[in-house]
């Protein structure tokens, strides 16, 4: 018999000194979109029409940025599948939900503004691909509680990993573009540690919630998979923007399969112990995918 999926009330004020620890750590490094985006490069599209020569970025990159941006603009669906999903579960995940809007908010308008300023992007274009992304909402298969923070951890850091990544990519031709991906892993960062500990002290207390962290890893996606196009710009990202298989099961998956410890958690019951079973054989061919792709 598995434990119900709900958060144990046991770890409230765990999550209360997490949440806290990210309120510190979040206004410390309180930012604004207007600040890193390059506004002297704007001009007016009307006396000046867009034409594709007057896109500097690299293809590949390009495509990168678009892609971050189409799964940025979904966040009122994004909210709606957590607010759902964390009904009548403890306060201090449903006020860090509201905290976490507010910080994700200006993420999309940060990616546009530069976008549409540094005329790398087909201004009506990017205003129907955003409107049919936002128009095709998001569902989750993973709608208990337990999932849903684990989902979060995996989904926050490998957005994270995917900014600082495309950032190195992209320093050389722009560094304005990379120190503003940059800054948004760091907002990336802080919304994935809270997630990854409150998953942690879960696991540390009863390892039988691992069934859970299973159901999520095995069939994880990422939350902009229904945008247009979407396996051939991961195709392009790996190939030429630097995230791709190899860095996901490095820098994601290995990275929360080690913190976890999955590998030496003692559940008891016998579909838990299964459950890290096929976790760690799951990993096993993420790495040999990583290593075709290396």
């Amino acid at each position: 018999m598995i434990l119900l999926p709900t958060l144990d009330p046991r770890l409230e004020q765990r999550l209360i000194e997490l949440y806290q620890d990210h309120l510190e750590r979040a206004a410390a490094i309180d930012w604004s979109y207007h600040e890193f985006v390059p506004w002297e490069q704007g001009s007016c599209f009307k006396e000046n029409p867009w034409s594709l020569e007057q896109r500097k970025l690299p293809p590949a990159i390009y495509t990168a940025i678009e892609t971050a941006l189409l799964t940025e603009v979904n966040l009122p669906w994004f909210t709606t599948y957590l607010s759902s999903t964390f009904v009548g579960s403890l306060n201090v995940i449903r006020e860090f939900i509201h905290t976490w809007v507010a910080e994700e908010d200006q993420h999309s308008n940060l990616l546009e503004n530069y976008l549409i300023l540094t005329r790398n992007s087909n201004p009506t274009e990017l205003h129907h691909l955003r409107k049919h992304v936002v128009q095709g909402g998001f569902e989750s298969s993973f709608t208990t509680p337990v999932e849903a923070m684990a989902y979060a951890s995996f989904q926050e850091l490998a957005t994270l990993v995917f900014y600082n990544n495309v950032a190195k990519a992209a320093a050389p031709y722009d560094r304005t573009l990379s120190t503003l991906l940059r800054r948004l892993a760091k907002d990336e960062s802080l919304h994935y540690a809270f997630y990854r500990d409150a998953v942690k002290a879960h696991l540390d207390l009863e390892p039988n919630y691992i069934y859970y962290v299973r159901n999520v890893l095995l069939g994880f996606f990422m939350p902009g998979e229904h945008m247009p196009d979407f396996e051939n710009r991961m195709k392009v990202i790996a190939k030429e923007a630097n995230y791709g298989p190899n860095h996901y099961y490095k820098q994601v998956v290995q990275a929360l399969v080690d913190y976890w410890d999955l590998e030496n958690l003692k559940p008891t019951v016998p579909d838990a112990e299964l459950a890290r079973q096929e976790v760690l054989k799951y990993c096993k061919r993420l790495e040999r995918i990583a290593q075709r792709y290396a």
